[in-house]
């Protein structure tokens, strides 16, 4: 331990903070909180410490705190630091995934869509649901059996669905607000399982048709019906015995790694787990506590949260409002962290019998950092550009840190089509717009750039970097004859081989892989999107509001060359759908 680390430590506080461990460069390595700051942080340094928590302390030069009123005021700011730095030796949990959610608009017309949160408060909101598949496939249901709402944009008249008694026609009708109260009744009490009242409906509607020899509308009852039956069935099994929302939580651990379980339970149904192995970093409950309240800077609190883990009712105390931390001692609770605690075993089997790549990637960065003689590139920007014969030319960017893509931080760019094909202008355009904007907005820069293409892509990036008044390492991945990848390139044509099959290789080649396809699929999007556009402009009668709801029945050009006459006729004037009908045919 040194003077200075020895003179901080003395100075240090008995209040909740936040510390940053900082290196020799003042480069923050490592950000936590704690309860009691002299208590947490004399830890690192008057303990025996082992494996990275020992690599991290002897990179230590010295450290920052941060002291706050109350430990939850430390959680959220812990959270922001980690989410702005990246820390090396903080463990991440990269997954941000939501489950979906059906909103339905509280004032107004009974309109529902897929949320991925619930922060909009002018929706009303049903689920969360296992994934996108079940999400959609009940609010499908739902815009079947109930008259809501289908059009995004009001329309001038009413469409085929209020003549099929699925939509009340606000467009033409006005519809007093105790209709839609009771709409939504009905719609919550369905969502709540309560569904005998539906089906023995849409029964009677069903034989009322057959009987009426309405055998085409008779088929689409039953249809309706084997719908509602496939949803509810899904819904009837896992069944905890309440409908309390509860995260259920276990870990497990082996040889340096630990995995961490979550059961995610919803309405009294097991929606799923997500199993995440991370690298052992200090006490095993200290840091499934920091790992459980990171997953909850992403995803919604429940009511319960269940677990084990001895102290996690003492580290979460406080943090999250309105939730309980519960310790099972025996029935069905404790049967479910037992399920948890299968779950994070056999993640941790799968992840030492798969060997995978993820297993050690700061060694792998090391070892980047050490082939281009340059500092561990822990944030690494790799950037690509598309088009088609110069069409629809964009440029993407990917972002990885500590060997993860971290998505929240892609970005795509959007080019002009006169500078279509101009590979070099392009790649100097989105270096140049990337890093001038990071630097105006006075944020940080990756360690290293890597662009494709060689040494003429590194010269138009190197020639932004200069305009933007940025320094930021910069190579490229070259290619040989057989346009393989074999290594690295600097700006003055220095090569760095890789070998093919070592794990830094395939490091490198996913984040390429990764990069080439956010822009591929970018590019699609534009396309598609410009190719339709085309096709629904200069159509006499066809104006802003009618081309809308083209797109919201046909979302690609595929779906809209696929429809017919007839079809189309349900949502445009005849004349209109006729030109409509007859371009599209030529395509």
């Amino acid at each position: 331990m040194t003077d200075l680390i020895r003179t901080q430590i003395a100075l240090l506080p008995d209040k909740p903070g936040v510390y940053q461990m900082k290196d020799e460069n003042d480069k923050i390595i490592y950000i936590g909180k704690a309860k009691n700051l002299k208590k947490r942080v004399s830890q690192y340094f008057l303990r025996p410490q082992s494996g990275k928590v020992a690599a991290m302390v002897s990179h230590v030069h010295h450290f920052d705190i941060i002291v706050l009123s109350s430990d939850k005021e430390a959680f959220i700011l812990e959270m922001n630091l980690i989410q702005t730095h990246y820390p090396r030796y903080n463990i991440m949990l990269m997954d941000d995934s939501h489950y979906p959610y059906i909103a339905i608009k509280k004032h107004g017309d009974a309109y529902l869509k897929i949320a991925r949160d619930t922060k909009d408060q002018k929706y009303f909101y049903f689920g969360p649901f296992p994934n996108s598949g079940a999400a959609h496939e009940t609010l499908n249901l739902l815009n079947k059996i109930f008259p809501t709402r289908k059009c995004k944009n009001m329309p001038n008249k009413a469409c085929l669905y209020y003549s099929m008694g699925q939509c009340l026609a606000p467009c033409i009708n006005k519809i007093e607000p105790e209709v839609y109260e009771k709409l939504y009744a009905d719609i919550k009490t369905f969502l709540n399982g309560e569904v005998d009242e539906v089906r023995s409906s849409l029964r009677k509607k069903m034989l009322e048709a057959s009987d009426n020899l309405e055998f085409e509308t008779a088929g689409e009852y039953k249809k309706t019906l084997d719908a509602l039956e496939a949803v509810t069935s899904k819904q009837r099994v896992e069944i905890v015995g309440d409908k309390t929302p509860r995260d259920v939580f276990a870990y497990a651990e082996r040889e340096g790694y630990r995995s961490i379980a979550i059961l995610t339970y919803r309405r009294g149904l097991l929606l799923g787990k997500h199993v995440h192995v991370v690298s052992s970093f200090g006490e095993v409950e200290e840091q499934m506590a920091d790992l459980i309240s990171q997953y909850y800077s992403n995803h919604e609190t429940p009511k319960e949260i269940v677990s084990r883990i001895a102290s996690l009712k003492d580290e979460l105390e406080g943090l999250f409002e309105g939730v309980e931390v519960i310790y099972p001692q025996e029935g069905r609770l404790l049967d479910a962290v037992n399920l948890a605690s299968l779950n994070a075993r056999q993640g941790l089997d799968a992840h030492f019998m798969s060997a995978r790549l993820e297993d050690d990637k700061l060694s792998l960065l090391e070892a980047l950092g050490e082939l281009l003689h340059i500092e561990t590139p822990l944030r690494i920007e790799l950037f690509d550009n598309s088009h088609l014969q110069g069409s629809s030319p964009v440029g993407a960017m990917v972002c990885f840190i500590n060997g993860e893509p971290c998505k929240k931080m892609y970005r795509k760019f959007h080019l002009s089509e006169e500078d279509a094909g101009d590979d070099y202008g392009s790649m100097k355009e989105v270096t140049y717009r990337r890093y001038s904007r990071l630097k105006e907005e006075n944020q940080s820069y990756p360690d290293l750039i890597l662009v494709d293409g060689g040494i003429t892509q590194i010269h138009a990036t190197e020639e932004a970097l200069n305009e933007a008044g940025v320094s930021i390492n910069l190579f490229g991945l070259y290619k040989n004859d057989k346009h393989e990848t074999e290594g690295l390139i600097d700006k003055d044509g220095n090569v760095y081989p890789l070998d093919n099959k070592s794990p830094l290789f395939f490091l490198l080649m996913r984040m390429q892989d990764e990069v080439h396809r956010f822009a591929i699929t970018f590019h699609k999007d534009q396309r598609r999107k410009s190719m339709t556009k085309g096709i629904l402009d200069d159509i006499k009668g066809l104006g802003a509001k009618r081309q809308e709801v083209v797109k919201m029945h046909y979302p690609t050009l595929e779906s809209l060359k696929e429809a017919s006459l007839s079809e189309l006729n349900q949502i445009l004037p005849e004349d209109v759908a006729k030109i409509l009908f007859d371009k599209l045919s030529k395509i």
